[in-house]
């Protein structure tokens, strides 16, 4: 080996660690390119399934957020307080109240005075408002069917877990 060849061999190696420096920076930008582009296909796909089950809903004549919250108050045991739902449902009162109003006008919930505390006032969900429920699940189903149509079952299944994944692994929010 003459004396070019070394100075070569240590060019290389000098050189080395820049290079892996720059492509482990170059790797990072593409994660971070990646990532970005997968959190504006969920902002798509989220508008895209908001825009089917609104136009879905529509007939029935509820918004996607009163069906949101028709759905928390039917799921309690005993009829929730507004202070509950707004928590459940990570609002402020005051948008569960606007949200109570359109309801209880249409029949679906009715306002309740809380027979251990005249002040407290809970929601409880009308028979109108049970059968409206089923309509929508009913809606909500097509719509899911709707932009699931493109995947197969193994797919399906396989998103399923991915999505479980990311919720499950949200932190808790704290307002």
């Amino acid at each position: 080996m003459d004396a070019s060849d070394s100075s070569d061999a240590d060019a290389t190696d000098a050189a080395a660690p820049a290079e892996r420096a720059h492509d482990h920076h170059r790797d990072r930008d593409h994660d971070r390119d990646s990532d970005g582009m997968l959190a504006e296909q969920l902002l798509r796909l989220t508008r895209r399934l908001h825009r089917i089950q609104s136009r879905q809903l529509e007939p029935i004549g509820i918004t996607p957020a009163q069906f949101r919250l028709l759905r928390t108050v039917a799921s309690y045991d005993a009829a929730p307080r507004m202070a509950d739902l707004a928590q459940r449902l990570d609002v402020v009162p005051r948008a569960v109240t606007t949200l109570v109003d359109a309801l209880e006008a249409s029949g679906r919930v009715r306002r309740a005075r809380d027979p251990d505390s005249r002040r407290v006032v809970r929601i409880e969900i009308t028979d109108e408002g049970r059968a409206t429920l089923r309509s929508l699940r009913n809606a909500r189903r097509a719509a899911a069917e709707e932009i699931l149509a493109p995947l197969t079952a193994g797919q399906r299944e396989v998103l399923g877990e991915l999505l479980s994944a990311l919720v499950d692994g949200m932190p808790e929010r704290h307002c």
